[in-house]
């Protein structure tokens, strides 16, 4: 018994020794609870030299995390093995977490740059008010399409992609919300839709692009499309905006018939531990110059009007990233479908999938 105990006590000595030591590392690079952030991002979604501006501005230390999709990023909240202190969800997604009671409110009087986000982009259904979360970055779902590969053809609408001229040379992303989404619009019916009819119409439809899809992809869809491995992609305006940087023979279209108004937006999780950092982190990417250098970097829109003033104005004068009010009011919100019909969603995208092969 006595050989039991001194072993149970030799563990306990060298755990606390262990905790110490990770401690005491942890401090000597400034990971205290104190003054550090834990960030929980897309991947490649913010301009690294920012991360050590705001540090050395304010001398808190920022842990980044990246995920690569909504459903990933909320699940490992919902968990609350990592305390994040913010996050950058969608918006249908925002919905779901403050429903779920996941998120604290934002205190507004701690971002007085918030003054400087256009008006257009706050106060919209999935926030009324901003009351959790603050814009990050918007864009919308169009086609992206090769002038060098397909010559003189210009697309313009969802349904040019049925054309039997493009068999086998478009890439989809891997989204169900995207791709019904798509098959929806084309039909005239709204991207949140949930009349079980109109999706199973829209679902035959995208069965009969079958002949014309090369592959349903992730990320690795900018690749394939800038080395011109196929004419045609379902793609993020920002996604485009990169793939036009490296090649010359693209362009993007937002079809006439409408697509998605997409954003992203900072939130703070309930279980964040630094929540006064948190809140000097928006406000800091919330400033006219930062906000500019950031958007530069990643290539997707900003909704700080200030910004703007920062930035090429060839850029900025682009309707393709930048669409007018007419195109604007054909875009549409993804709203929170609720569990049930987000699994109806899926399981005809997974059907789609399947037929496919």
């Amino acid at each position: 018994m006595k050989e039991l105990i001194r072993a149970l006590l030799a563990v306990l000595i060298v755990s606390f020794v262990l905790i110490f030591i990770v401690f005491r590392l942890n401090s000597s690079q400034g990971y205290t609870s104190g003054n550090t952030l834990t960030i929980f991002n897309w991947g490649d979604y913010i301009d690294e030299e920012l991360i050590k501006q705001f540090e050395d501005e304010t001398g808190i230390k920022v842990i980044y995390e990246t995920f690569d999709s909504n459903e990933a990023m909320l699940t490992k909240i919902e968990q609350g093995g990592t305390a994040y202190d913010i996050a950058v969800p969608s918006e249908y997604i925002i919905d779901k977490m403050i429903q779920e009671d996941l998120l604290l409110p934002i205190d507004h009087s701690k971002l007085p740059n918030f003054q400087y986000l256009d008006s257009r982009f706050l106060d919209l259904p999935f926030d009324h008010e901003n009351k959790y979360s603050i814009p990050y970055f918007w864009g919308t779902v169009g086609i992206l399409y090769n002038t060098k590969i397909l010559g003189d053809r210009e697309l313009t609408s969802w349904n040019d992609l049925w054309d039997p001229e493009f068999k086998n040379q478009i890439l989809l992303v891997d989204s169900a919300r995207e791709v019904l989404g798509m098959s929806l619009n084309s039909l005239g019916y709204s991207l949140n839709d949930k009349n079980k009819d109109h999706l199973q119409e829209a679902k035959e439809k995208i069965d009969a692009l079958t002949p014309n899809i090369k592959a349903i992809v992730g990320d690795e869809n900018r690749l394939l499309l800038q080395n011109e491995e196929a004419a045609i992609g379902l793609v993020w305006s920002g996604t485009a905006q990169e793939i036009m940087w490296e090649n010359e023979n693209v362009e993007y279209v937002i079809p006439e018939e409408g697509s998605n108004l997409w954003f992203d937006n900072m939130v703070i999780p309930k279980t964040a531990k630094n929540v006064e950092a948190a809140h000097q982190f928006i406000n800091f990417m919330l400033d006219p110059e930062v906000a500019a250098q950031n958007t530069d970097y990643v290539g997707y829109s900003t909704p700080n009007k200030e910004a703007l003033k920062f930035m090429d104005e060839e850029v900025v004068n682009d309707e393709r990233f930048y669409p007018d009010e007419e195109m604007t009011s054909k875009l549409e919100v993804y709203e929170n479908l609720g569990k049930r019909m987000l699994a109806h969603y899926n399981d005809l995208f997974l059907e789609f999938k399947m037929h496919t092969k």
